[in-house]
């Protein structure tokens, strides 16, 4: 993730800078920070006073991380999210910042999944949580009015994405903070991206929602939605793969430029090498010899049926290895 940032900061600084606001709360969340911890963050990354009101109690943090305790002027929120239980917001007398309305959004998530985690009911999040007991899970159900035998599916998607009227939390996975939806009717299709999750049990809702996330993580600026139950066989690759040591045929692709990589996928996907160098513009000798360096470099034959079959895994895996969310940048 530092090596994205320090990459995207030298392409493009604003972008940079966002990931890196990003980035930085979704370690403060998956290390477990209060909402102290949140509003010094918010406040040190804003350079600015932090402050919320949850259920009627203020609480305040200034750049340096000290509590304040002065009544807050009202006039200087801004920006600011509220909920009905809760509201954030920074303290700016100038204009706001470019990446105030970011920090407060992901201050607003951190807010928001620390009173979900307690509230009586118990948290949506332990619904699909894969370490939580079973008997725990269906008492979770159970204080929704859930049988553990109802079909249902998880919905993935981004954590700032519009609530649905369903139960669903805020969560932390490898690929960042998302929301999962809990779907009983099979009749959600919520503006993507989303990846929808396949249809289990109610009490074996954590395969769903693993499947939601692979779902999620492959979509694009084309394919806005993606059901995991359409990836078939490819399902199981993908949930056995470990980003953290990704394949050689993955390590591959990821070396490509871009101009490269399009050659390769259109080469895949062809007909024949001519009909590729028709679609690439290019000269039919050109791209067969494209076509023989692309194969020494990844050490198989993209055009026979093996090499197709390693080419389209690789590439889907390649999709659960890079860290940038989906959707965003298409």
């Amino acid at each position: 993730m530092h090596q994205l940032v320090g990459h995207l900061n030298s392409l493009d600084p604003a972008a940079g800078e966002a990931l890196r606001i990003v980035s930085y709360f979704d370690v403060l969340i998956a290390r477990g920070a209060g909402l102290d911890g949140l509003l010094r963050g918010a406040a040190v990354l804003s350079g600015t006073a932090a402050g919320a009101e949850v259920r009627g109690r203020v609480t305040r943090r200034d750049p340096d991380g000290h509590p304040l305790t002065d009544s807050p002027d009202t006039s200087r929120r801004s920006p600011r999210r509220s909920h009905a239980d809760w509201t954030v917001w920074l303290e700016r007398e100038d204009p706001p910042e470019p990446n105030d309305e970011m920090i407060v959004e992901r201050l607003a998530l951190g807010v928001e999944l620390l009173q979900a985690r307690r509230r009586p009911e118990g948290g949506f999040d332990g619904i699909i949580d894969p370490a939580l007991p079973i008997a725990e899970r269906v008492a979770l159900l159970a204080k929704r009015h859930i049988d553990p035998a109802t079909p249902v599916r998880i919905l993935a998607t981004a954590a700032e994405a519009a609530q649905m009227d369903a139960p669903s939390a805020i969560v932390p996975t490898r690929y960042g903070l998302l929301r999962a939806t809990l779907d009983l009717t099979g009749k959600f299709h919520p503006p993507g991206p989303v990846g929808f999750g396949i249809r289990v049990r109610a009490d074996r809702a954590p395969e769903s929602w693993d499947a939601a996330i692979i779902a999620l993580r492959l979509t694009d600026a084309s394919t806005p939605s993606v059901d995991a139950t359409d990836l078939g066989a490819m399902l199981l690759l993908a949930q056995a793969y470990d980003p953290q040591a990704p394949h050689e045929d993955v390590r591959a692709l990821a070396g490509l430029d871009q101009r490269t990589a399009d050659i390769l996928r259109t080469l895949v996907e062809a007909d024949s090498i001519r009909s590729a160098a028709a679609e690439l513009g290019m000269h039919h000798s050109t791209v067969q010899a494209r076509l023989e360096a692309l194969s020494r470099a990844l050490g198989y034959d993209p055009r026979t049926n093996v090499g197709k079959m390693r080419y389209i895994a690789a590439a889907l895996l390649l999709r659960l290895t890079d860290p940038v969310t989906p959707a965003r940048t298409g």
